[in-house]
């Protein structure tokens, strides 16, 4: 598969925005106020993972965050979330995936162990399968306090789950030129980690429901289209001086630029149920974005992909995972997105075989020939015809760290 032809960028003949290309009807009256970009070393990593706390008795969630994070005080970066039912793991900047890992490992392990005593499961689906979230509380802080305030029950629904991880950026115009190019992906990560099928005691009939819960806020989701730095830095400066963001952290897109960190970020992906899945997707994004550096390093600039291509195969994700058929050119050919990705890791074998990702790559082809996580969960429901049977079966993935066909 050639990745500059296939997933074409833009149709032929239609030539480049300028940078002010959303109109000057749009722009602002003042001159934008430049965002510095604390630049990172090229395509270092950093994850986050976000994780449930269970009840181990009803197997619904649980609000004991704050008991979790007093107990589990020097175990890496293990910190509050949304909700108190939720709490966090990052990692600090790692080289690649081998470093990530080592860092992970030990630290999910260590929180793990810490949660046992307390007597709380953990699992990191996109989301739990049947707890009602006008029973999760909400931790008191500020920030939170005024999401609510702006989405009302919008916020409040988000009892969601997902998988983040960073790519250094050396500059901010090397991050719009990377997520421009990794746009057309998306759909492939968000497939391969689809762990949300069940929302509210029911079945979506979705192979992910979790983006749907973000979808509704204004400023999540897809991003808005953007050419250049400059470009978004004066989207940036427009939507402050309206009032439509406070800070970037208000822009929850599936891909952003991270500035206070140097980094692009990638949220597209629902929790994936166990490590070995989150450490194997994060090793395919790397790998997508190395194979990407050189084309980007020969233009000037890479402009946005078509919206409407790209959402309609994000739609397919959502709704099939591994089983859609995605758009792979403006002219509307598709593809069995499974078969996609699987010419994908083909091309990837010699830069898999150089970092020494094999065993990611391997965990990538077991789930695309047994299925992901929301794959998993339905059978166990078609097993067993229970939800906290399917919560039971989420834990246990968890404390395996490998998926259980």
């Amino acid at each position: 598969m050639n990745f500059a032809m296939e997933h074409e960028l833009r149709p032929r003949g239609v030539k480049k925005r300028s940078t002010s290309a959303w109109g000057a009807g749009f722009m602002s009256a003042d001159a934008p106020t430049p965002i510095e970009f604390a630049k990172s070393a090229a395509l270092t990593l950093g994850i986050e993972i976000e994780i449930q706390l269970v009840d181990p008795g009803t197997m619904g969630l649980t609000a004991r965050a704050p008991d979790l994070l007093r107990a589990c005080e020097g175990i890496g970066r293990v910190e509050a979330e949304f909700f108190q039912s939720t709490v966090e793991v990052k990692t600090e900047i790692c080289r690649d995936v081998h470093d990530a890992a080592a860092t992970l490992t030990p630290d999910l392990r260590g929180l793990a162990g810490t949660a046992a005593a307390l007597e709380i499961g953990l699992c990191t689906t996109g989301c739990h399968p049947f707890a009602k979230y006008s029973e999760c509380n909400v931790t008191d802080t500020e920030r939170y306090r005024e999401l609510i305030d702006r989405h009302q029950w919008l916020t409040r629904r988000m009892t969601v789950y997902g998988l983040h991880f960073h790519l250094g950026m050396t500059s901010g115009e090397a991050c719009i030129k990377f997520q421009n190019s990794l746009l057309p992906y998306l759909p492939h990560l968000l497939a391969l980690s689809a762990s949300s099928p069940f929302w509210q005691g029911q079945d979506t009939g979705l192979a992910s429901c979790r983006p749907t819960t973000y979808e509704a806020l204004p400023t999540a989701g897809q991003p808005y289209p953007i050419h250049d730095w400059a470009e978004f830095e004066e989207l940036v400066h427009v939507l402050r001086r309206s009032n439509s963001i406070q800070s970037l952290k208000d822009l929850w897109w599936d891909i952003r630029p991270s500035a206070q960190h140097g980094t692009l970020e990638i949220r597209c992906c629902d929790g994936p149920a166990t490590l070995a899945e989150a450490l194997a997707i994060t090793a395919f994004g790397h790998m997508l974005a190395l194979l990407v550096s050189d084309r980007i390093a020969e233009q000037s600039s890479v402009p946005p992909p078509p919206r409407w291509m790209l959402r309609e195969n994000k739609w397919r994700a959502i709704r099939h995972g591994l089983d859609a058929s995605i758009i792979i050119d403006t002219a509307g050919n598709t593809r069995l997105l499974r078969d996609d990705i699987d010419l994908m890791l083909a091309e990837m074998a010699p830069l898999s075989a150089n970092l020494g990702y094999e065993e990611h790559m391997e965990t990538l082809r077991d789930v695309l020939a047994r299925g992901n996580s929301s794959a998993r969960q339905r059978a166990v429901y078609a097993r067993r015809g229970s939800l906290e049977d399917v919560v039971r079966f989420n834990v246990k993935e968890f404390c395996e760290g490998r998926p259980i066909w």
